[in-house]
């Protein structure tokens, strides 16, 4: 993902000059085609997030050795655009272009006959089916009741509980509320904590669905981008200390959609930080059990082992057993817990009481339910690994240590031309841009492994035809001649 900046920050001429890089022409020569094209690469792949103030003119010139001419001709063409923004005695920035309408053909429910790389979801366990079949057996306990559980079951909730202890967090179940999912719990914590206009840092890229509920919570997501390594952590501190940001959202273990899993001195970094700038976090834990190379319990502690008080994490039943079981929770404070549990009626007054009871049945379970699954997925990924690198081989693919997807870098802005290219081929996929919190990555995709091998193979193939069919962008794609 290279070297990228947090959002709203202002980047020098110099520093600008060296993001760009080798912008001329093979014969040395540059003019404003083609610093255009350059600067919009690096908008469109996040390196220039939305909000960035650029150098003046003058300044950006001498540092590229090229004329003030050359550089405001470049500049009117990215504003032109809508790429660029200014205000006289303000500067410029990176701006967003006018949104336009999905071209992608992506769908929630596609066709049957469609290939569904979309939904990084997995199949579900062959002992659901008898998961299911006890907790039938135990639904006559609880029918005598009017059902509600504000904060869940305590069976299931104690089974959670445990989990968290033998990661080497020690809950009990007074900090832990069944929610209808991760969303759910976030939800729930932008009701009770983030108003209106109010900032929300978050990674970039990130899982989308949680900038989609930040936004319908009328906040603002602030994006810090991710580097190839991991987390910039000195981007992280700058912008809890100059945006101020309500709350934050991140998610450290196989991050969804990069793979990246934050070690442990990190986390007691980030957490130090936490602390000092008294910034509320959400860390979304749903793929914390698909450690695709060890036992999870040998993992990283938790983020909230190292500020229990300024942290809120969620988990999921959808990505380690099946997303039909609309199950999650958080685990928090024992105070925040009973404000979320008061401020919950106004979303919903509790979680289904069969599908805890089933959950709890899976939980029981273990590694008896979820080893198995982690040996498959691992074997899924490899498997795809290597049908990329045979049918697409100029891609860049790191190997993940767990999740259930891979981050793949195209090396050209092409991640939505190809979705809709391999729309038509009867495949369904998303273009990095959906995982930028302000648009960009268009370098990137995300393809998971969850779907039966025959199906990941000829979905492989039909993305490498519709790989090798693509031209070259042309440069005039931003109105420049």
């Amino acid at each position: 993902m290279g070297v990228s900046l947090p959002a709203g920050s202002r980047i020098a001429g110099g520093r600008l000059a060296g993001f760009l890089g080798s912008w001329r022409r093979p014969d040395g020569r540059g003019a404003a085609v083609d610093l255009a094209a350059a600067l919009r690469l690096l908008i469109l792949d996040g390196r220039l997030p939305v909000g960035t103030r650029l150098p003046a003119e003058r300044e950006l010139a001498e540092a590229l050795g090229v004329s003030r001419t050359l550089v405001t001709a470049a500049m009117d063409a990215l504003r032109d655009a809508g790429m660029v923004a200014s205000r006289r005695g303000a500067g410029s920035w990176i701006s967003v272009p006018g949104k336009e309408p999905d071209l992608t053909g992506w769908a929630l429910h596609p066709p049957p006959e469609v290939i569904d790389m979309a939904h990084a979801s997995p199949f579900a366990p062959p002992e659901l089916a008898a998961a299911v079949d006890r907790a039938r057996l135990r639904l006559p306990e609880l029918l005598p009741s009017h059902g509600y559980h504000s904060f869940g079951l305590p069976e299931t909730r104690e089974l959670i509980a445990r989990r968290y202890t033998e990661r080497g967090l020690p809950t009990t179940p007074d900090q832990v509320m069944i929610t209808n999912g991760a969303q759910h719990a976030l939800a729930l914590v932008l009701r009770l904590h983030v108003g209106p206009g109010q900032r929300v840092l978050v990674d970039n890229p990130t899982y989308p669905s949680a900038v989609d509920g930040i936004r319908a919570a009328h906040a603002l997501p602030v994006a810090v981008p991710l580097g190839p390594d991991g987390w910039d952590l000195d981007s992280v501190e700058a912008t809890l200390r100059q945006a101020a940001p309500r709350l934050a959202y991140f998610v450290v273990d196989f991050q969804n959609p990069t793979g990246l899993r934050m070690p442990a001195a990190d986390r007691e970094r980030l957490a130090a930080a936490l602390r000092r700038t008294r910034t509320l976090t959400m860390v979304d834990e749903t793929l914390v059990e698909l450690d695709l190379e060890g036992d999870p319990l040998d993992g990283p502690p938790p983020l909230s082992a190292f500020a229990e008080d300024w942290v809120v994490a969620a988990g999921s039943a959808s990505k380690a057993y099946w997303g039909g079981l609309r199950l999650g929770w958080l685990r928090a404070p024992v105070e925040l817990v009973h404000r979320l549990a008061e401020a919950r009626p106004s979303l919903d007054l509790g979680s289904p009481a069969f599908e805890q009871l089933v959950l709890g049945e899976l939980l029981a379970e273990g590694d008896t339910v979820l080893a198995p699954r982690r040996k498959e997925f691992a074997h899924r990924r490899d498997m795809m690994i290597g049908l990329l690198a045979e049918h697409c081989p100029e891609w860049t693919v790191d190997r993940p240590g767990g999740g259930l997807n891979l981050w793949c870098d195209l090396g050209k802005p092409l991640s939505t031309q190809l979705a809709m290219a391999v729309n038509r081929l009867g495949v369904q996929v998303v273009p990095g841009s959906r995982f930028a919190a302000h648009g960009g990555l268009e370098h990137w995709m995300r393809l998971p492994y969850t779907l039966p091998e025959d199906q990941l193979t000829e979905a492989v193939r039909r993305i490498g035809l519709a790989w090798n069919g693509l031209a070259e962008p042309a440069r005039s794609s931003i109105g420049i001649a």
